[in-house]
């Protein structure tokens, strides 16, 4: 009895095997019966709402079990041209082998083997160059439209489509802009995956591709695409990495009308100039600088941004503020206010081309033709190379062939200063012109900072510089510069100034260095300096010393490179109650840092 039911169970077993084996013998030419050429295209075509033809009937492969299209072509169902909207040279589709032994086609995962879409040329929102007609995707949006409207704030997700969809593979793709002669490489070398189980399920895309020569990748996730793409609100987080740049989204956002987002945000670059230049359809001239990381609560949509509670390093110099981004116009506009407890002003001006150097100005110009900047900018403390400020109050601006860093308020020097450098973008280039206002600012201090002011008192007093030139470095312009400048201080006095030594050598009729006399220091009522400058040489109309006991005067030129050529005066007390004072007559020569002075002998009187 065992051995007959063994038997028997054998004969069953075997029995299976050959129907299972039969059943994969003869799938292939099942499918190839009923899963035949147009029944392929068709339910692709049902699908995305194009048109599908394809170069060659499907092959079918058994295991794993799947249909080979070769010479794929998708175009527009009323494109009387059949212009090609989507390419593939292969797409390879798993199938399911039950569905097709019932004679229906149920895809469950497509590759697409070197693809080519293609979008309209002028298509600033990314649009296909032509637009599918139908669809089950399409139609199961449209449906979704209805349960959007009917709540929109808490659309009933249960009345979704829930078709099952799938994933799509990619593999060498290329996107492009369709061109009457020439199609245009927008994104090459497209890599990755579109995994989408059911209309009602979460999405999600990673992709990579190389766009304007650099490698990019893209991972996008919304947990209800279906409502996002009917015009409703939900999850959604992006992800965008690149050497240039990141940008990274997690929040909420609708993708209907001009669009909107809600989130926290982040963005890094390693130079903020290389971003921009990268991303411009035009590349610009200059090194990358400016290493930017920006983070903070994001809202707002296609047309303007607004990113609160920001955090913002640049350069190292880390701040908080309110940023918001323009985007309506063809330049986009950044603006904010930002506050730092330290920020080197050279470091940060960098990363936006803007500096104290004239040279470097004339980046910031090429930059303002594509972005307009308008910062208001804070710091409890500021350096600015050597310059140290505090309570620091500035703008930085760059537009349209504009560029310029104001700074309206700081501590310096002892007292209040205000400075400005700004170039504008002439037909015969760039002009730069330099401003600094320095209100009861400390003389010594200024002295010690600038040595050819080295005849200014540690006193309280008045500063105003100006100078206007091509812009070039430092040299060029002082060659170059057109301007004045003018100082004012009281009682204080002159450091490294000896007057009793300095009458003495005079006295003995040879010349000597300045350094010679710097011994000791000289009590000054006031100092008051008038001078202009004309290509590159300081006229100095009047500098006047006085003190209890004398009045000394200076006048002559200061050319930015060369010898100094200065005459001076000394009017001692007793002398100035006389009639004709003949003072006391010298000259300054020699180099900025290296002054020397000579006597020169009172001219002879003629008795009467």
């Amino acid at each position: 009895m065992a051995s007959n039911l063994a038997r028997y169970g054998l004969w069953i077993v075997g029995g299976m095997l050959v129907v299972a084996a039969a059943l994969i013998a003869a799938l292939p030419y099942i499918a190839s019966a009923q899963i035949v050429r147009d029944r392929i295209a068709l339910e692709v075509s049902a699908w995305s709402g194009y048109r599908v033809e394809l170069g060659a009937a499907p092959e079918i492969e058994v295991w794993p079990f799947r249909a080979v299209l070769r010479e794929v072509v998708m175009s527009g169902w009323f494109d009387p041209e059949r212009r090609p909207v989507i390419t593939a040279e292969t797409v390879e589709i798993d199938l399911s082998p039950l569905a097709a032994l019932r004679g229906e086609v149920l895809f469950s995962t497509a590759r697409l083997v070197r693809p080519t879409i293609r979008l309209a040329s002028d298509a600033g929102d990314a649009d296909l160059s032509t637009s599918p007609v139908g669809g089950r995707i399409a139609r199961s949006i449209e449906e979704a439209r209805k349960v959007v409207a009917r709540d929109p704030v808490n659309p009933d997700v249960s009345a979704l489509p829930r078709d099952p969809f799938g994933t799509i593979q990619v593999i060498d793709g290329r996107i492009v802009a369709a061109r009457s002669v020439k199609d245009e490489d927008i994104v090459s070398s497209v890599t990755g995956s579109f995994d989408w189980a059911a209309l009602d399920r979460p999405l999600r895309l990673s992709m990579t591709g190389i766009w304007r020569g650099e490698s990019v990748s893209l991972d996008i996730a919304a947990a209800r695409p279906l409502v996002l793409f009917a015009g409703g609100t939900g999850p959604l987080s992006m992800s965008l990495k690149s050497a240039p740049a990141s940008f990274y989204f997690d929040g909420t956002a609708s993708l209907s009308g001009d669009t909107f987002f809600a989130g926290s945000a982040r963005f890094t670059s390693p130079s903020l100039r290389r971003t921009i230049e990268w991303s411009a359809p035009e590349t610009a001239t200059g090194s990358p600088i400016g290493v930017v990381s920006i983070e903070g609560r994001i809202s707002g949509n296609r047309q303007r941004l607004k990113l609160e509670e920001t955090r913002i390093s640049i350069d190292g110099n880390s701040g908080t503020g309110v940023i918001e981004l323009a985007l309506a116009e063809q330049i986009p506009a950044l603006s904010g206010t930002l506050a730092f407890k330290t920020l080197d002003l050279r470091s940060f001006l960098s990363a936006f081309g803007v500096a104290e150097t004239p040279s470097s100005l004339s980046a910031g110009v090429d930059l303002a033709n594509r972005v307009d900047l308008d910062l208001r900018l804070s710091a409890e403390r500021a350096t600015s190379g050597p310059i140290a400020l505090e309570d620091l109050a500035a703008t930085a601006r760059v537009k349209r062939g504009h560029a310029a860093f104001d700074i309206s308020d700081a501590a310096a020097f002892g007292g209040n200063v205000q400075a400005s450098i700004r170039i504008d973008g002439k037909a015969e280039g760039e002009v730069v012109e330099i401003r600094f206002v320095g209100d009861e600012v400390d003389g010594g201090v200024v002295a010690a900072f600038a040595p050819v002011l080295r005849i200014l008192p540690t006193a309280k007093g008045n500063i105003s510089a100006m100078i206007r030139a091509p812009a070039g470095p430092w040299k060029e312009v002082l060659a170059k510069g057109e301007g004045s400048f003018s100082a004012h201080f009281g009682e204080g006095v002159i450091q490294k100034l000896d007057m009793t030594s300095f009458l003495e050598r005079l006295a003995k009729g040879d010349f000597f260095a300045l350094d010679d006399v710097a011994t000791d220091s000289l009590a000054v009522n006031d100092v008051e300096i008038k001078a202009t400058v004309s290509k590159g040489v300081a006229r100095l109309a009047k500098a006047e010393i006085r003190t209890a006991n004398s009045a000394i005067s200076l006048s002559g030129i200061i050319p930015s490179v060369g010898g100094l050529a200065l005459s001076g005066s000394i009017i001692l007390a007793g002398d100035a109650k006389s009639t004709n004072p003949p003072g006391i007559s010298f000259f300054v020569g020699g180099s900025w840092s290296k002054p020397f002075v000579v006597p020169v002998p009172a001219a002879p009187t003629t008795a009467d």
